[in-house]
């Protein structure tokens, strides 16, 4: 059985004040953010490689209670009420397909189980030695995991401090808010983020949380939501 992600007594494995002391010094519009907001809250969940995936796929583009309802019938499948490569690619079509699942997501939970079983996904002990932009490479090459979903992964799951998901709606729209400009492009947020390394994972939550006070509505990631 895969080992959890991450040990049961880790954190992040950077410092959030010295996070937050870095891009306060760095840039006064994120420091008036950061005073306005408070402290940065994120743990990250403990779950395997897989699961953490697999969970990822069935969320992706749903509402969170109809999600966390499918991925929930999903679990109820198997007797220990948990997702296993072994699992999805014993369980048959009809079963998968049951529980809620399009029959996009659940080629993509096989394809997931498959590169899994086959070794093609990095181990816990070896995720933890790679570099993002490595992991990202590796993630991607799984049916239905693209770019945003393994920045996710990153942030919420392995603590990652340096990650800036400039495709992430939210994210941008929550740097035309904070700074009072047009939402800016892709490539534009990535140039502007360069000040602030190594913190942009930091910098990305103050940025959805800016986005949820304007607006009152919630807009961080699915992914930060507990099972």
């Amino acid at each position: 059985m895969e080992r959890p992600l991450l040990p049961e007594d880790s954190r992040l494995d950077f410092d959030p004040n010295v996070a937050t002391e870095h891009l306060s010094a760095a840039d006064a519009v994120l420091a008036r953010a950061i005073g306005e907001i408070g402290p940065f809250r994120i743990e990250p969940r403990r779950s395997s490689v897989f699961v953490a995936l697999a969970r990822a796929i069935v969320y992706q583009q749903l509402a969170g209670r109809a999600a966390a309802a499918i991925y929930a019938r999903v679990c109820a499948l198997f007797p220990e009420g948990e997702p296993t490569p072994k699992r999805i690619l014993n369980a048959s079509d009809e079963e998968l397909r049951g529980a809620g699942l399009s029959r996009s997501k659940m080629l993509s939970l096989r394809d997931l189980a498959r590169r899994t079983a086959g070794g093609e996904i990095p181990t816990p002990s070896q995720i933890h030695h790679m570099d993002n932009e490595a992991i990202i490479e590796r993630l991607t090459q799984i049916r239905g995991i693209g770019r945003w979903t393994a920045e996710m992964l990153l942030i919420f799951h392995l603590g990652r401090p340096d990650v800036l998901p400039v495709d992430d709606y939210g994210v941008r729209k929550g740097f035309a808010i904070a700074y009072d400009r047009d939402l800016p492009s892709p490539k534009e947020l990535a140039a502007f983020g360069e000040r602030w390394k190594p913190y942009r994972t930091v910098a990305s939550w103050y940025l959805w949380r800016v986005v949820e006070r304007a607006t009152a509505r919630n807009v961080m990631p699915l992914a930060t939501e507990k099972s």
